[in-house]
C-alpha cells in the first residue's frame, strides 16, 4: 500500500541514524519507495546527526540507541531541548531499539522522544510509524506499549518505580481510569468499549490527561502511569 502527500506538496522528511550502513541502507530503501516518504539525511552517529541536522531540516528522526560517539539518547536530549533549538526545523525522534536496551528507551522517552520502533518490525509498521509520529501522535502501538512499560519498571530501582503521587493529583477519577486503560495497551476505540463512552469522549480524556500530566504524548502519559504506581507490571 502506497501513501501520497496529504496537504502539503513535500514529503515527510526522514533523518536516519544509526552506526550500521547495511541498516541505513535497507531503512532508506523502505521509505524511498513511499512517494509521501524522503530520506534527506544520514549520519552514524549522535554527533554527525546534530551537525547535520543543524543545517538540513527532518520531521522524523529514526534514532539508533548505541553508537560510537555521541549515543542516541545524549543526541536525543540535545535535539529536543530548548524546543528542539539544536534542530533546522522541529523533528520528532523515534527510538529505534530492542528490548535488551530497556532502560535506554525510558531515558529517550523522558528526554522527549515519541516513541520506540522495533529493530525487527516489518517495513509497514516502519512506515506507518514515520506517519503518526509526523502527525503528532506517538508512535507505540498499544500491544507494545504494555510490554515494554512492564518490562521498564521491574527494572527500575524501587524509589524510581513508585514515584510521587503529585503528578496524578489533578486527574478526575475518570481521567485515572482511562490512563489505566491506556497504560494496559488498550487503544481508544476499545477503551471506548470498555466505559461504554464515544470514542470523540475517549479522546477528551486523553487530550486531558496529557495536559494536566505534562505529557508530550500517549508515550509519556503511560510511562507516568507506571512509575507513579498508578499501574503495576502484571496487573
Amino acid at each position: 500500500m502506497t501513501y501520497a502527500p496529504a496537504g502539503t506538496d513535500r514529503p515527510v522528511r526522514v533523518a536516519l541514524v544509526d552506526d550500521q550502513p547495511l541498516v541505513r541502507a535497507g531503512l532508506r530503501m523502505v521509505i524511498d519507495s513511499q512517494p509521501d516518504l524522503e530520506v534527506v539525511v544520514e549520519a552514524d552517529d549522535g554527533r554527525d546527526a546534530l551537525r547535520r541536522l543543524a543545517v538540513t531540516a527532518s520531521d522524523v528522526v529514526l534514532m539508533d540507541v548505541r553508537m560510537p560517539g555521541m549515543d542516541g539518547l545524549s543526541a536525543t536530549r540535545a535535539l529536543l531541548s530548548d524546543g528542539g533549538a539544536a534542530a533546522a526545523g522541529d523533528p520528532r525522534v523515534v527510538v529505534l531499539t530492542t528490548f535488551d536496551l530497556d532502560e535506554y528507551v525510558l531515558d529517550a522517552i523522558r528526554a522527549g522522544a515519541s516513541g520506540f520502533l522495533l529493530k525487527d518490525a516489518q517495513p509497514e509498521e516502519l512506515l506507518t510509524a514515520i506517519r503518526t509520529v509526523h502527525q503528532g501522535d506517538a508512535v507505540i502501538a498499544p500491544s507494545s506499549t504494555r510490554r515494554l512499560m512492564e518490562r521498564l519498571v521491574t527494572a527500575l530501582p524501587p524509589e524510581e518505580a513508585a514515584g510521587p503521587q503529585e503528578a496524578l493529583a489533578g486527574l478526575t477519577s475518570r481521567e485515572r481510569e482511562v490512563l489505566v486503560l491506556m497504560a494496559r495497551g488498550r487503544s481508544n476505540t476499545e477503551i471506548a468499549g470498555d466505559l461504554f463512552v464515544a470514542e470523540a469522549t475517549v479522546k477528551t480524556h486523553v487530550g486531558r490527561i496529557l495536559s494536566k500530566l505534562d505529557a508530550r504524548d500517549r508515550v509519556q502519559a503511560v510511562v507516568t502511569a507506571y512509575e507513579t504506581g498508578l499501574v503495576r507490571p502484571g496487573s
